[in-house]
C-alpha cells in the first residue's frame, strides 16, 4: 500500500512541476499557481503516507525524485515540444537503472 501512495506522490509532483511552466514566461496564468501549490501539497502528503506505511525514506525519495524527473522530461517533450537528445535519453535510462538498483538493494537488506 505504501508504494501506491508513492505513485500518487509522483503524479502530484509531476503535475505541479509541469504547471510551473504556466507560471513563467510571457503569458502567465494565475490559476496555474493554485495547481502548483495544490500539486506539491498533495505530493508531500502522499509521500508522508508512503513513509508511514513502511517504505524506507531513502528508497521512497530516490524513486520519487528519479521517476519524477524522467516523467517531467517526457511530459516537457510531448506537451511543450522541448528537445530530448540521445544523451538525455541515456541519462534517463541511467536514472531508471538507479531506481531499480535502489529498490533491489532495499529488498536484500529487509
Amino acid at each position: 500500500m505504501g508504494y501506491l501512495f508513492l505513485a500518487l506522490a509522483i503524479v502530484g509532483e509531476v503535475v505541479a512541476t509541469t504547471f510551473l511552466k504556466f507560471t513563467s514566461g510571457e503569458r502567465t496564468a494565475w490559476w496555474a499557481y493554485a495547481v502548483v501549490i495544490g500539486g506539491y501539497v498533495f505530493a508531500f502528503g502522499m509521500l508522508s503516507q508512503s513513509l508511514s506505511r513502511g517504505v524506507p525514506l531513502g528508497i521512497a525519495y530516490g524513486i520519487w525524485a528519479g521517476v519524477g524527473a524522467v516523467l517531467v522530461a517526457i511530459v516537457s517533450y510531448l506537451v511543450f515540444h522541448e528537445p530530448l537528445t540521445w544523451v538525455q535519453l541515456v541519462g534517463m535510462a541511467l536514472v531508471v537503472g538507479g531506481v531499480i538498483l535502489l529498490e533491489v538493494g532495499g529488498e536484500q537488506t529487509a
